[in-house]
């Protein structure tokens, strides 16, 4: 199989292309996506190439954006929201969490709501604290919503592309850090199946469970630790909803200990909700230390950058917890 080495944004701008020239129903929509090629130029090249009517430039109302998707979406159409920023997703939460969530539920699953919201989220850019906040947590606690964290240029692409071929609301969340790494992805179709994490890392004396920024810095931690002696296994969750439990469980199994890494503050974060289902699985007998939690502290993301770095877990607090769980 041949491959390129491309940016996560080029692969994310790739995966929308695809598929809009293999369906005439998948249009994107958002602000600032047409001329100007998004905020974070993700879709470069695309409105010259399907026109205005298919990367349509929007107002700023973001409940008008969401309301005029999910519309769309039941009337046969397969819409791509783009919202600038993960933050801006509070302004239209109503139409997410009591239509998007709500609406095949109350329709006795007859409609099919074949809609992906993709949006900027995390820190690490200076973007201060409305912009740069991780708010995975409260996506997931809603039913009827799927919620995908792609780490790598092959991850986003194959799980985008999953994730518009789904018949239900699909939130996609895209560390902005990560737009310009690059990776190899196949130049063939393909595309990766929501719901299965992916093993980064193979390691036998304990698991780092992370996902998006997180997995290139626990990696980089795993690193560090081989030099040490101590091998590392670093799973990469991709969709947290829904979340591959069986993977996880046999993981712990094997290594008997368990840090969970997320860029979300830690109080209320995706890792608690991790943390609860290993200890309450067959996994929890095989512990050998407790289960350490690693995130943000629980304040606004400062707009310091020495003051934002420090605020997020790092290689080195990483591998402070391994150690610690270790010892």
């Amino acid at each position: 199989m041949s491959k390129s080495e491309i940016t996560y944004a080029n692969a994310i701008n790739q995966a929308i292309s695809e598929e809009m020239r293999k369906d005439d129903t998948v249009f994107m929509l958002g602000e600032d996506i047409g001329v100007y090629g998004g905020a974070f130029g993700v879709s470069v090249g695309m409105v010259e190439e399907f026109s205005e009517k298919r990367i349509i430039d929007t107002p700023i109302s973001e409940t008008a954006i969401v309301g005029l998707a999910i519309g769309a979406a039941m009337n046969g159409m397969r819409p791509i929201v783009e919202i600038m920023f993960s933050d801006f997703i509070t302004v239209c939460f109503d139409m997410i969490v009591n239509q998007a969530a709500k609406i095949k539920y109350m329709f006795g699953g007859v409609p099919k709501l074949p809609f992906v919201l993709r949006t900027a989220a995390g820190c690490g850019t200076g973007a201060a604290a409305q912009h740069s906040q991780s708010l995975e947590a409260l996506l997931c606690h809603i039913p009827g919503l799927k919620v995908v964290v792609p780490s790598t240029p092959y991850d986003a692409k194959g799980l985008l592309k999953a994730a518009i071929h789904d018949n239900n609301p699909v939130i996609f969340l895209e560390q902005k850090k990560l737009y310009r790494t690059k990776g190899f992805v196949p130049d063939e179709d393909y595309e990766i199946e929501l719901g299965k994490a992916d093993i980064k890392r193979e390691g036998s004396d304990a698991t780092i469970i992370t996902y998006g920024r997180m997995v290139l810095t626990s990696l980089a931690a795993a690193e560090t630790l081989s030099k040490e002696g101590i091998n590392v296994e670093v799973i990469d969750l991709r969709t947290l909803i829904p979340l591959d439990k069986e993977t996880l469980i046999e993981s712990i199994k094997k290594t008997k200990h368990c840090i969970i890494v997320h860029e979300a503050v830690k109080t209320g974060g995706f890792g608690a909700e991790i943390s609860a289902m290993l200890t309450e699985s067959e996994a929890f007998f095989y512990l050998d230390a407790p289960i350490i939690r690693l995130g943000a502290y629980d304040i606004p993301v400062p707009f310091s950058p020495i003051l934002e770095q420090a605020a997020v877990p790092d290689e080195e607090k990483i591998c402070e917890a391994v150690r610690k769980s270790l010892s």
